[in-house]
């Protein structure tokens, strides 16, 4: 496959919102850090958005790609610690959160990258995965509407927020290192 077709069959709607997920996240750093709240939210929505439509695009238009495989994941984690990490400078109560979803974050990409270099074909997201995502988001931009708009910080909430959040990423966390170890187990049993 020469160069030209290899762009052709990569350059897909899905991969192309995937690529803009991971370049608003700058962007999206910039304006928590920098208290302009709204901006900020109209980002965070926007990778959401973003996010949901490109697996379904993708898989709906039969335009999966193996490197939306590995883009995907990257985008989902580089937002989510961009984001936590920003967030935790305004909730500074919310560290041990924060510690909890970073490790769990960084785990995964490392597994993500022995399966690839184990020639491993990484599992495709699950509901857990999917839910986790999704109750991150919305805690997330909750935390976000509530400094842009009302202009308050609940401490109780904001805990809370964080902690399900947390609790969601620990469950399918979990159920991945099943799903890890299981494909592990299958490859060393196939030698």
């Amino acid at each position: 496959m020469n160069i030209t077709e290899t762009v052709r069959k990569n350059c897909t709607l899905p991969n192309m919102l995937t690529v803009l997920r991971i370049a608003i996240i700058i962007p999206l750093a910039r304006c928590i850090l920098a208290e302009k709240y709204v901006y900020a939210g109209i980002f965070l929505i926007v990778s959401a958005v973003s996010d949901m439509f490109d697996g379904m695009t993708a898989r709906k238009f039969h335009q999966v790609t193996r490197l939306g495989k590995i883009l995907d994941p990257i985008a989902d984690k580089l937002t989510l610690i961009a984001v936590v990490l920003c967030i935790s400078k305004i909730y500074d109560y919310v560290y041990p959160f924060v510690i909890v979803m970073f490790l769990k974050e960084i785990i995964m990409l490392t597994g993500g990258a022995v399966l690839l270099k184990k020639n491993i074909k990484p599992p495709a997201a699950q509901w857990y995965g999917k839910a986790a995502t999704v109750v991150f988001y919305s805690s997330m931009i909750l935390l976000i509407a509530l400094r842009a708009v009302w202009k308050v910080e609940i401490y109780w909430l904001s805990l809370a927020l964080f902690g399900v959040s947390t609790g969601f990423m620990i469950f399918a966390f979990m159920n991945y290192a099943v799903i890890f170890l299981r494909l592990l187990k299958k490859n060393r049993n196939k030698k």
